[in-house]
């Protein structure tokens, strides 16, 4: 049976009324997680896209079958945490997922997301990576790339869009050493849910999965593009796609050929503008990204 007719049996854990753009990935994975988690899990969701979508409903419908709390930004592991802890003392094994922007994640939140994978919290931590902020427009974050146009880095004859390459969050969490890190991709389903699942069995301490999801409405594209957009970020090795389990490092795609990393920018509006220099320094960037993740593999599959 495939990944997709696996998928259709699960209950879906997201009722009607979401008023995601169209195009969504992060919804889209989001569906994909919590069918995989299952009923017997409490989500928490720091201001940012899916907190609307899934607060938002029609009627006495709510966006979600599932207990669902909106913590602050930079609280957010931490008080997954808390709520963990509580299950775990009246005897009760439930999932407690955050449902995470970058800027719930690798700005405001990563103090107490670091400090829940230092601890060993048992907690299962989802990033949605679409590299800026849909508050008021589309803003720059720590996880912005290089070049990127956004509405508080914006191009003209002083500025090129964001000066500085993203924040590599996957890695970072693999080096706190938790049980399970893996990065994954809304056009890569069958990894995506593989990867799901062992977050979900995770029972010694954090569980973190990068989801490398496109936004439409910010990086400018049509919307039925999106799962094309995501692919073409992991052919040109962009959004490289592993795994770190108990200190292993593992690439689960290995895209032997990329395509031209100026194929994947150019494919986006907020890429139109950059200048020769940054798509060298954006594709010399990647590639020495793919050889220390290639030597870290080496070095760990002993």
């Amino acid at each position: 049976m495939s990944v997709a007719e696996n998928i259709a049996k699960l209950d879906d854990m997201v009722g009607p009324g979401v008023t995601a753009c169209l195009g969504c990935n992060a919804e889209l994975s989001m569906r994909m997680a919590l069918k995989v988690f299952g009923s017997n899990t409490i989500v928490g969701i720091p201001p940012g896209c899916m907190g609307g979508v899934q607060s938002v409903g029609w009627a006495d419908k709510t966006g979600m079958k599932i207990p669902v709390f909106f913590p602050l930004l930079d609280n957010t592991a931490s008080m997954l945490a808390g709520i963990k802890k509580y299950y775990e003392r009246v005897g009760r094994d439930v999932n407690v997922v955050a449902f995470a922007g970058d800027g719930a994640t690798v700005d405001a939140g990563f103090q107490a997301l670091s400090g829940a994978a230092e601890r060993g919290d048992n907690i299962i931590y989802v990033c949605y990576d679409n590299e800026g902020y849909m508050n008021t427009g589309f803003q720059r974050s720590s996880s912005t790339a290089l070049g990127s146009w956004t509405s508080t880095t914006p191009v003209g004859s002083s500025t090129k869009g964001k000066v500085s390459h993203k924040k590599d969050m996957p890695m970072i969490m693999a080096m706190h050493d938790i049980p399970y890190m893996a990065t994954a991709s809304p056009a890569y389903m069958p990894d995506m849910i593989k990867k799901l699942e062992k977050a979900k069995n995770v029972k010694n301490g954090l569980a973190y999965v990068h989801i490398y999801n496109t936004c439409a409405t910010g990086w400018g594209y049509e919307s039925e593009r999106s799962i094309e957009i995501c692919r073409k970020g992991v052919q040109s090795r962009f959004t490289p796609i592993y795994e770190f389990e108990n200190g292993k490092f593992s690439l689960n795609i290995n895209i032997k050929k990329p395509i031209p990393i100026e194929d994947f920018l150019f494919s986006m509006k907020k890429y139109k503008h950059i200048s020769e220099d940054q798509v060298k320094d954006l594709q010399r960037y990647t590639d020495e990204k793919w050889e220390n993740l290639l030597m870290l593999c080496n070095a760990t599959d002993k």
